[in-house]
Order: structure tokens, then sequence, then C-alpha cells
């Protein structure tokens, strides 16, 4: 319990340091009249390439989390409204639940594929970016489940082990994403992303689902989610 409150706690002055850039954002967008369709028209159509590492997913089991993932990604910027992006990663949990007992571990690459909308497209003067985007992911992992032995009443209280190592499944889902991105020093920025995920398709399996789906989070048919990033623009 501890441990969630300290995640939820570092969870709150992440979403109250976004809170504060998208006001920095706003009042920057008020000082400065937009672009013209003209204008806006005859911008450069490639304006830049950033990538970036997600800090939250390495630090999240530090935090109270009870799993741990490396991810990166890459985003190119086209005429400052459209960002196509790919994320790739690798999501690791070995974990017991302290109330049913049955412990889940898993370890595997993931994958997601989409493009961000650059709200304020026509304020290239602004130090960010303030996106909305739409992502697919996918990943196919094998998973390990052990749990206390089940006792068969019919056959003499007879006890069935719940042991099964090595199960293979597959996972394709959604994500709607709300995200931020903001220039803190020179060409790095900070961005923080909210996603909301929705299961489409997972391979089932006849004894179990997976607790945790890597680069998905806790394996239920959608949820909320995180990301904040260390992001570098590239000098071309």
């Amino acid at each position: 319990m501890k441990k969630e409150r300290i995640l939820t706690s570092i969870i709150g002055l992440l979403i109250l340091n976004s809170s504060w850039s998208i006001s920095n954002l706003c009042a920057q967008e008020t000082i400065n009249k937009p672009l013209t369709k003209e204008e806006w028209q005859a911008t450069p159509f490639y304006q830049g390439s950033f990538v970036g590492l997600d800090i939250f997913g390495l630090g999240s089991k530090v935090f109270g989390g009870d799993y741990t993932s490396t991810e990166i990604n890459a985003e190119v910027n086209l005429k400052n409204r459209y960002f196509p992006v790919i994320e790739i990663g690798y999501g690791t949990i070995d974990t017991t639940n302290d109330e049913t007992d049955i412990h889940f571990n898993t370890s595997a690459p993931y994958f997601r594929i989409g493009a961000n909308y650059n709200v304020f497209y026509k304020k290239p003067h602004l130090p960010g970016y303030f996106t909305v985007g739409l992502r697919y992911g996918y990943t196919s992992f094998k998973y390990d489940i052990q749990a206390p032995d089940l006792v068969d009443p019919n056959w003499g209280h007879t006890s069935i082990p719940f042991d099964y190592k090595g199960v293979k499944t597959n996972v394709g889902w959604i994500e709607l994403v709300l995200g931020l991105k903001a220039n803190v020093f020179q060409n790095f920025y900070m961005g923080f992303t909210a996603r909301y995920r929705s299961r489409l398709s997972m391979k089932k399996n006849e004894y179990s689902e997976p607790y945790y789906i890597p680069g998905y989070g806790k394996g239920k048919s959608s949820n909320l989610g995180i990301t904040y990033n260390l992001v570098y623009k590239l000098p071309f």
C-alpha cells in the first residue's frame, strides 16, 4: 500500500508538471498570431525528427509498480501538423498476488505504430506540441503461471496442481493518446502522454489468461496508462 501511495504521488506530480506546461503553451498561444492558411501551406513539409526514452516505465517498479518496461520511440514532424510515430519496447514482470498467492512472470518485446496530430499546428513559435493520436500495438509472448493446488471434492479431496509454464499467446490492441511535448533545453524536450487502451484480439488459453501484457499493461479488456519521455530533437 505504501508503494502504491508513492506511485500515485509520482503520477500526480507528473500530471501537475504537464498541466503547468499546457498552461505555459496556452499563454504563449495568446501572444502570437497563428499562421494564415497561405503561410502554413508555404512551410516546409519535413520539420525534423525526434527520438525518445520512456523514463516512467523504467522507474515504475521502484515507485510501487510490479512491472518494468524499457521503451524507445521515434517521431517525424510533417508540416508541424502530422507526426507519424513508432514505439518499440520490452516489458518484464515477475510478481505474486498477496491475496490469491498466484505467481506470474513474463518478459517480451512489443511495438506500437500510429500518428499524432498537433492541435496548435499553426503556432510554430510555441515551445512544444499539444497532440491527440492513435496507436496500434502488438506483442507475442510466453508466460508462466502458478497457483495453490486446486482441491477436487468429488475424488476424495484430491489436490490438482495449477502450474503452467511457457503458455503462448499474442495480443493486439488500439490506443487513444493525449500528449504534450515541451522544450526544456536546446534540443531536449519532456513528453507526457495519457493513453486509453482497448484490446482488439488475444489468443486464448484453455487454463488461464495473462495477468500482464507487455506494452499494454494489466490484462483487462481496457485500461489507462501513461508514459513520460525524455525526448531529443535530431539536428537534421
